[in-house]
C-alpha cells in the first residue's frame, strides 16, 4: 500500500535518522543519517582548526564563565551546538543546570545537570510536549541556567523571560545569518506566540535580556568560522543598540580554493559586560585578552 511515512528516531549513539516514503519522496524512499562525533569538541581544538583565535577562545570562556546570558546564531551545519557545548564546559560545577531539547545533544559534564526532551504528539495528536511546556516546567525546579538546544519558535519568548530573572549565564541557539538578523528572528519568533506587544516592548525585553551574539557561519569552502562576539548593549530609541568585539574579516582564497581571513578586534577595551567580569574576578584576565587581540 502506497502511503506516506515520515520518522525522525534517534539512535542509542546520537545519531539521527530520517525516513521519507512515497509518494512524499516522489523518486522513491530517502534514508537520511545524520551522525555525531561521540568525542566533542573543545574550544582548544576549534583554535586548532581556525575557528576562533586563542585571544577570542579565552574572551568565549570568560563570557561562560561569568555568566552572560549568550545566544549562539548560525546557519544549518555552521556549528552552534558545537559550540554551545564547548561554552557550557566553563559552567562551575556547583551550578544547577537544566537543558531543554527537542533532540538530546549537549553533553554537559557538571554534575547537577537535568536533561529534558519535547515529545511529538502521538499517533491520535494528543501527549504533545513542546519547547514552551519544558522552559515554563524547569522555571518550577530551582535552576540557574537553562541551556534551550534550539529556540525555533515563540519559547524564545520564555527564555528572554527566564534570562531576565534570575536565571544569568542561560544559553541557547537560534537559526540566523547575522547578529542584527538574529535580533529581527527573535521578535519574529515572538509575534509567531500570538503576543501583541508594542515593537519598543519587544526590543526592550531582547535587550535586557541578551548579553553577548555569538555568530558561527559554515564558509564556502566548507570550513567554520565564529564570525562575530557581538554585545547587545541597550537601546536607543527604538532601536537595539550592539557592538562587535571580533569580527571575522575574508581577504580571499588560496589556490586551492580555501577561505583567506583572519579575526580582528574591533578595539572596544571596555565591553559592557565589564562590571560583571569584574564581580567574578575575570576583569584583568578580559582587560589582558582584549588587549591582545588588539595588537593581533
Amino acid at each position: 500500500m502506497n502511503r506516506a511515512r515520515s520518522a525522525t528516531p534517534v539512535f542509542p549513539d546520537g545519531s539521527r535518522v530520517n525516513v521519507i516514503a512515497p509518494p512524499l519522496a516522489i523518486d522513491g524512499t530517502a534514508l537520511t543519517i545524520r551522525k555525531f562525533k561521540k568525542d566533542k569538541l573543545k574550544l582548544d581544538q576549534l583554535v586548532k582548526f581556525g575557528a576562533i583565535t586563542p585571544e577570542g577562545a579565552v574572551l568565549l570562556q570568560i563570557i561562560g564563565r561569568v555568566r552572560c546570558n549568550v545566544v549562539i546564531s548560525g546557519g544549518t551545519g555552521s556549528g552552534k551546538t558545537t559550540l554551545l557545548n564547548c561554552l557550557t564546559g566553563y559552567i562551575d560545577l556547583e551550578e544547577r543546570v537544566i537543558t531543554c531539547e527537542d533532540t538530546a545533544e549537549l553533553q554537559l559534564q557538571q554534575p547537577h545537570v537535568v536533561r529534558l526532551e519535547t515529545r511529538p504528539p502521538n499517533i491520535e495528536g494528543e501527549g504533545e510536549i513542546t519547547m514552551r511546556d519544558l522552559i515554563k516546567n524547569c522555571l518550577r525546579m530551582r535552576p540557574e541556567r537553562i541551556i534551550v538546544g534550539e529556540v525555533r519558535g515563540p519559547e524564545v519568548f520564555d527564555l528572554l523571560q527566564a534570562m531576565n530573572t534570575g536565571h544569568d549565564g542561560s544559553m541557547g541557539t537560534i537559526h540566523a545569518n547575522t547578529p542584527r538578523e538574529c535580533l529581527s528572528r527573535m521578535e519574529s519568533m515572538i509575534a509567531m506566540g500570538g503576543f501583541t506587544l508594542p515593537a519598543k516592548t519587544v526590543h526592550e525585553i531582547i535587550a535586557g535580556s541578551i548579553d553577548v551574539i555569538i555568530q558561527a557561519a559554515r564558509l564556502r569552502d566548507g570550513s567554520r568560522r565564529i564570525t562575530h562576539i557581538t554585545e547587545v548593549i541597550g537601546m536607543e530609541g527604538d532601536v537595539i543598540i550592539t557592538q562587535d568585539l571580533m569580527r571575522y574579516e575574508m581577504d580571499g582564497e588560496d589556490a586551492n580554493g580555501k577561505i583567506i581571513g583572519r579575526h580582528k578586534s574591533t578595539g572596544i577595551g571596555r565591553p559592557h559586560f565589564w562590571d560583571r567580569a569584574r564581580y567574578f574576578n575575570e576583569d584583568k584576565r578580559l582587560a589582558a585578552t582584549l588587549d591582545a587581540m588588539e595588537k593581533d
